[in-house]
């Protein structure tokens, strides 16, 4: 990164210079960049392809967007390692629910381990409702606003870490591999996740931001609020004026990239799939007849 893309980054993140390494300034811009930077999936909807590659998940940051972990975790690093802290990528896997069986360091997620001032640190800002703030790499329970996490040594990846999700998140856990891992080791990972119609990310549309008290979330039309005493509001978002305002005043992110037919075209996919949604979900509540659906 050149000295104007450090101070671009800073500015989106709304932060000062940190200075020389440390814990407080590593916990500052972690605060900063789930803070400010969502993570999101859109361009997944509008079918437009992404990379891993990190200097792209840096433009993608600098121009007002967010993304998922591959690129929010990637372009943090990128920034970290620009300021001088040292930084390692690791291969994670990501458990959706305790129904399903951990999958190991299988490459779904990309995840951070920063040393600095003696101590190795988890860093993710790519976690959507997860981390606000990184945590010591040693096992333990950690509690950031509503949320209660637990990190200890991972049984689905030998050697490995798991931290555990509290359970109001939108995941059960993630576990990592100790091995350092390189942008290479997601490529085929991304690829299917960005474009698979089985993957979750092409079937929902997903935005999230956390902050010191609580997270917000918008899964398809749904927005959510939980706040720092776990208590969750909910409202339905019904047309595209509701929608593309709660992108932009909630999450911080006016999509200014997109144009009036991406807009129309997004918004009719969010539509037709919350519509199907609530038909599911209404056959499975026995109101409507199956072959209805």
């Amino acid at each position: 990164m050149t000295e104007l893309d450090v101070r671009r980054y800073l500015d989106r993140l709304g932060t000062d210079h940190p200075g020389r390494p440390s814990a407080a300034g590593l916990r500052a811009l972690h605060r900063a960049h789930v803070e400010r930077v969502p993570y999101e999936t859109l361009d997944f909807q509008l079918r437009r392809p992404t990379t891993v590659d990190p200097e792209h998940s840096v433009s993608r940051v600098l121009s007002g967007r967010g993304g998922y972990c591959f690129h929010l975790n990637g372009a943090f690093a990128t920034l970290l390692t620009a300021l001088g802290y040292d930084v390692r990528w690791h291969r994670g896997g990501v458990q959706l629910d305790q129904d399903t069986p951990a999958p190991g360091a299988n490459s779904n997620h990309l995840t951070l381990t920063v040393r600095c001032e003696g101590e190795t640190w988890l860093a993710d800002v790519g976690m959507g409702d997860a981390l606000h703030e990184p945590v010591p790499l040693r096992a333990g329970t950690y509690r950031q606003g509503p949320f209660t996490y637990r990190l200890s040594p991972s049984v689905a990846e030998p050697g490995g870490w798991r931290l555990d999700h509290d359970v109001h998140g939108k995941f059960a856990g993630m576990d990592f591999s100790p091995a350092p891992a390189a942008a290479g080791d997601f490529v085929a990972m991304h690829r299917m996740l960005s474009v698979s119609p089985a993957s979750v990310f092409v079937r929902i549309a997903s935005v999230y931001r956390r902050d010191a008290d609580g997270v917000d979330g918008l899964c398809g039309c749904v927005l959510s609020r939980i706040d720092a005493g776990g208590n969750r509001a909910v409202r339905e978002l019904t047309t595209a004026e509701e929608w593309f305002g709660a992108v932009h005043e909630v999450f911080g992110m006016p999509l200014d990239d997109l144009g009036t037919q991406d807009r129309a075209r997004l918004w009719e996919w969010l539509a037709r799939s919350h519509a199907t949604r609530l038909r599911l979900r209404e056959s499975a509540a026995g109101r409507v007849p199956a072959d209805a659906v």
